[in-house]
């Protein structure tokens, strides 16, 4: 038998309901920023806070072509990301605080694959599957936008 405490189990209760009504809520919509890859032009919603970060692009069934989702995170650390709930398939680019790309992969809609940073990053950006390699957008290329100091 396992005791959880009430505490635990009213924690427990409480991110079982938030995911319940993210769902039934649908997708998260956050305020967008510019950011700029050379030539091309990217409508970046921004997410900042866990609980954002967390839900990303999930239960989203369409995005359009240059917009994408910039995730912040306060320290650089080796990020990982997966595709639990999140219906579009997704390129993902691991970017450092210069605006430069450390890695970029490509993942698959609603898998527990892990995607990793090659190195630690605060910033995460992810668009339609393809979007980077349609653009030529590599490891070593370079973002510009306010996040990047440009």
């Amino acid at each position: 038998m396992i005791y959880i405490k009430p505490r635990a189990l009213f924690g427990l209760l409480a991110i079982g309901l938030s995911v319940v009504c993210s769902a039934q809520d649908g997708p998260q919509k956050l305020p967008a920023i510019r950011l700029n890859a050379g030539i091309h032009n990217i409508q970046a919603e921004l997410a900042q806070t866990p609980d954002q970060r967390a839900t990303g692009l999930m239960f989203r069934k369409t995005m359009g072509n240059n917009d994408g989702m910039l995730f912040a995170f306060e320290e650089p650390a080796m990020q990982c990301f997966w595709m639990k709930n999140t219906l579009l398939p997704l390129s993902i680019a691991f970017i450092a605080d210069d605006g430069s790309i450390v890695n970029v992969d490509d993942m698959k809609p609603q898998t527990l694959d892990s995607h990793c940073s090659t190195k630690p990053v605060r910033f995460v950006l992810e668009m339609n599957r393809g979007w980077f390699a349609k653009r030529g957008i590599k490891a070593g290329s370079k973002l510009q936008g306010a996040p990047f100091g440009s």
